[in-house]
């Protein structure tokens, strides 16, 4: 079922407003990763997005609104790169692994993504807690059907997805972040050794 992209008076968007309004996300972006929250403002969001300020208004209320959705689109897009690459693993180390290099890539094309979530704490700490929530639900169902095929160890299913969570994003903090945008094949393969002996298989 498509979801139904509405505007600041709750109406369905058409085509070219749908696509009007990821503009204006995408110059969030951008602003809020270079300037921050409280250094950002609608004026620098519309003139990255090449609208007038005016036009902002038709589809969020608020700076503040802009950037609730932004964290929602950037979780939506990270959740969905992950799982279509999971997708294609034969086992559950291999989805682990396929899941994390995604996530991996989509960190390199959105740097502005750790800075992004790390503003909620302070600005939107409800959104804070939904991104790392929604990232978690559909891990720990998939550690739980796993289980339940003998993929993995008999393990607590929260508990684990939360951990490997914390594993690929400090990891990719530090060498994708931090880095040159490229993780290192060493750095791989001990991933892939911690995510194996987490998950207790072969």
């Amino acid at each position: 079922m498509t979801e139904v992209v509405t505007g600041a008076s709750g109406r369905a968007l058409s085509s070219k407003g749908v696509a009007t309004r990821q503009k204006l996300l995408d110059a969030a972006e951008h602003v809020f990763a270079e300037l921050g929250y409280h250094d950002a403002s609608i004026v620098k969001i519309t003139e990255g997005a090449g609208v007038g300020q005016g036009t902002f208004y038709l589809y969020f209320s608020s700076k503040k609104e802009i950037f609730d959705e932004l964290v929602r689109d950037l979780n939506r897009r990270v959740r969905h790169a992950m799982k279509e690459a999971s997708s294609q693993g034969a086992t559950r180390l291999e989805s682990e692994l396929l899941g994390f290099g995604a996530y991996f890539r989509f960190t390199t094309e959105h740097p502005g993504l750790y800075g992004i979530i790390r503003q909620a704490e302070f600005v939107s700490p409800e959104m804070l807690r939904y991104h790392y929530d929604k990232l978690s639900e559909g891990y720990v169902e998939a550690l739980r059907d796993a289980m339940a095929r003998g993929e993995t160890a008999q393990l607590d299913p929260e508990v684990t997805a939360w951990a490997l969570m914390a594993a690929g994003e400090m990891i990719g903090m530090r060498w994708i972040l931090w880095g040159d945008g490229k993780m290192p094949e060493h750095v791989e393969q001990e991933l892939a050794r911690i995510v194996r002996g987490v998950l207790g298989t072969p």
